[in-house]
């Protein structure tokens, strides 16, 4: 689904770093797009939006999952 989206939709090299960073380094990056931090494990709604990327975070506020479009 996420090849549907205009410009870069994935950021694999983000896995790890400070979920503040990232967020900001993924709005730099594409400007389509919001990113949002929330804690991994977070109930979120199931649709999926061109203009969304969620940076799933653990407590200490580190990436844990390839943030993407969605």
């Amino acid at each position: 689904m996420s090849s549907e989206c205009a410009g870069k939709n994935s950021w694999p090299e983000l896995l790890g770093t400070n979920g503040d960073y990232a967020a900001s380094v993924i709005e730099r990056e594409n400007s389509r797009v919001d990113a949002m931090v929330i804690l991994d494990g977070t109930p979120v709604t199931g649709d999926f939006r061109c203009d969304r990327v969620r940076v799933r975070v653990n407590r200490n506020r580190i990436v844990v999952q390839v943030p993407t479009t969605g």
